[in-house]
């Protein structure tokens, strides 16, 4: 027979032991049954207890409050290797040792933050019970009653929410840190990752950061003051508000007292401190080309553990070039973004808006604009793989292409031309002939070699543009060119890490053939001598292309010159139309201007230059050639009539028959009769 249960075997002594009295007289209790519960509760609490240990050894391992709160910082340097350009993420410095720290340094902390700290256990009832009080008098949450080991747990495991369920978890982190760690311990993690304002993270950056000291040599005001910095850093950062930090310090020199920490006449002795002047030393924290490139510079500094430097290619002369000659353009509500980069792909200097702080987004490589007849280079080259040459010829004439009745911008024909004619005209009817002649896939393998990866459509309109792409991956279709070997992979960074096998066998370079290069800088400077690209005519021989979308809603020019290969666009961000923009203006100007300081160049006599509303009239700028011994005449530009008498004497007014000496008919009257838009 299998043996009885243990509570068959004692069923009934309850009953038993309630008929023997006690002392005095009266039954037993029933104990059993209470034994029972209370050794099942004892067992619950027991399995709880295991399961909160494995969930934060698991959630909350005490390693993790050895890290800091946010990513150390990494600085850009500019290709000159000492000069930053920008930084991005936090100031962090080495942790420090509660122990070693001169008394009044911690005294100072534990004073304002957590006066208790080596008495209780994590969570203090008695301040949690003094801040419920305070808030609860004033109507609203004006102090907190965490401890510095609460602190630890929030800032290194939790978010900063104020749910109660993130409150309880702290609570339980606190005390697992304090069963495991000591005060020490706890304390020296505290001070090294705590936030000091600034993008300062511990108390050895912030010495730093702010007086130019070590922890260990901070005096009793200094220590106040970072010490009072803690309960609302941003607000009470003292490079941008010393006055509320001083205020704070004082605030912490009598809690230091009331500690007895301090006595009054050590307290008496504290002064207002002063701060390190930081202006000069601060790096802008973000700029165009920083956005661009730091992804790449992080996966290339690999794990950051304390603060990193990246070199990268940016060329900080040039770029003070771009700044200046993009705000020279004079725009108005149109944006503007250039690039500027070698041939073999470093990016020298980046323009990506008019103004960052306004607008950081990035136009010159996360904008898809189309590209308007900057994209015929992809048409002519077809055309030169498939044996043209710049004097083969060409119908300039109107054309039908199933639905497509493509026309010129200017609404003139020529005829019979060649296609270096056709090139420098921009001639959309011509373009659209040779797509059609050399066939569409043709010109998409065109672009797809010279490295455009954005979508294009499977159509005769191509040619003209029609398919977007970004700025930075058509300058460097443009440096394919010039670099005579394809493509040519825009990069940031000096450093280039070593390809993979697999990149190394699909990612080579193709040299073009010289011929073919050779005729593609023919069309390209054709373009500049006499043709819509002279606007951006220099004093070296120069290689480009304009480009306008319909309506004017984008405007470009690319070009080349001396081993230095730029794209410029224009237009508005919500890609409206701007009336008389074209890419032989703005962009050609802006092009011509930087490129005129980019290479140390004398100006070039430009020719006449054509209406464009897009630029302010106040940023009227005239070139006048002195080389004539008496001016005369009218030079027109921009709407205005300029002048200049025999006796130098100038007289502005409004230019009355501008549409009608400018080349072609009015912008409002560009829009093709069917199909999609014409391009220039």
């Amino acid at each position: 027979m299998p043996p009885p249960d243990l509570d068959d075997r004692f069923e009934g002594w309850d009953d038993q032991l309630a008929r023997f009295p006690t002392d005095d007289g009266t039954p037993a209790p029933r104990r059993t049954s209470r034994w029972r519960w209370f050794m099942r509760g004892l067992g619950g609490l027991i399995l709880l207890l295991v399961i909160a240990c494995l969930w934060l050894a698991i959630t909350a391992p005490l390693s993790k409050s050895l890290q800091p709160p946010t990513p150390p910082s990494i600085t850009l340097l500019a290709n000159d290797d000492h000069t930053p350009i920008a930084r991005r993420g936090a100031i962090l410095g080495p942790r420090v040792d509660a122990a070693t720290l001169p008394k009044h340094v911690t005294q100072a902390f534990l004073a304002i933050e957590d006066r208790r700290f080596y008495s209780h256990w994590g969570i203090d009832p008695r301040g949690v019970a003094r801040a419920g009080w305070h808030n609860l008098r004033g109507g609203s949450v004006r102090e907190g009653g965490s401890t510095i080991t609460q602190q630890l747990a929030k800032n290194a495991f939790l978010d900063s929410d104020r749910t109660a369920g993130r409150k309880i978890r702290e609570a339980m982190i606190a005390l697992w840190l304090e069963a495991w760690l000591s005060k020490n311990e706890i304390l020296s993690r505290y001070l090294s990752n705590v936030y000091f304002g600034d993008n300062v993270y511990g108390l050895s950056a912030a010495a730093k950061h702010y007086f130019g000291r070590t922890p260990a040599t901070l005096n009793i005001g200094q220590a106040a003051m970072l010490a009072g910095l803690v309960k609302a850093p941003s607000r009470l950062a003292p490079t941008s508000n010393l006055e509320g930090a001083r205020d704070r310090e004082m605030v912490v020199v009598q809690a230091m007292v009331a500690a007895g920490f301090l006595t009054p006449a050590q307290a008496a002795d504290v002064q207002p401190q002063r701060v390190l002047a930081q202006g000069p030393q601060q790096l802008p924290s973000g700029t165009y080309f920083a956005d661009w490139v730091l992804p790449e510079a992080r996966d290339q500094a690999g794990e950051i553990k304390t603060e990193a430097t990246v070199r990268t290619t940016l060329d900080p002369r040039l770029q003070r070039d771009a700044e200046r000659a993009v705000k020279r353009a004079g725009l108005r509500q149109a944006q503007i973004a250039l690039v500027a980069m070698k041939p073999d792909g470093e990016v020298v200097a980046m323009v990506g808006g008019k103004n960052y702080a306004a607008s950081p987004f990035n136009r010159a490589t996360q904008a898809r604009r189309q590209p308007g007849s900057t994209f015929k280079l992809f048409v002519y080259l077809a055309a030169m793989r498939a044996g043209m040459t710049p004097d083969s010829t060409v119908l300039d004439e109107p054309v039908t292409i199933g639905d497509w009745k493509p026309r010129n911008a200017d609404g003139r024909y020529q005829g019979r031309i060649t296609l270096r004619q056709a090139f420098a005209r921009s001639s959309n009817v011509a373009a659209a002939r040779l797509t059609q002649q050399v066939g569409v896939k043709a010109v998409i393998k065109a672009a797809r070699d010279l490295g455009i990866s954005t979508p294009i459509a499977n159509e005769a309109t191509i040619g003209l543009g029609t398919s977007t792409v970004s700025l930075l991956e058509l300058t460097a279709a443009y440096a394919a060119v010039e670099a005579g070997h394809y493509p040519v992979q825009p990069r940031g960074l000096e450093d280039v890490r070593q390809k993979s096998w697999y990149q190394s066998l699909t990612g080579g370079a193709t040299t073009m053939p010289d011929t073919i290069h050779t005729e593609m800088l023919d069309l390209l400077a054709a373009s500049i001598r006499n043709g819509t690209g002279r606007q951006a005519n220099i004093a070296v021989d120069a290689f480009g292309k304009t480009g306008t979308t319909s309506d004017s809603k984008d405007a470009l020019f690319m070009g080349f010159a001396q081993g230095l290969v730029v794209g410029v666009w224009v237009g508005n961000d919500d890609n409206s139309a701007n009336p008389g923009l074209s890419g032989g203006g703005v962009p050609a100007r802006v092009w011509r201007d930087f490129m005129t300081q980019a290479l140390n160049l004398a100006p070039a006599a430009p020719p006449p230059t054509v209406d464009d509303e897009a630029v302010d009239p106040d940023s009227i700028q005239t070139d006048v050639d002195n080389a004539a011994g008496s001016i005369a005449g009218a030079v027109q530009g921009l709407g205005l009539d300029l002048h200049l008498g025999d006796d130098g004497s100038i007289t502005l007014g409004r230019g009355r028959d501008r549409d009608r000496d400018r080349e072609g008919p009015p912008p409002e009257d560009r829009r093709p009769e069917d199909g999609p838009p014409d391009r220039e």
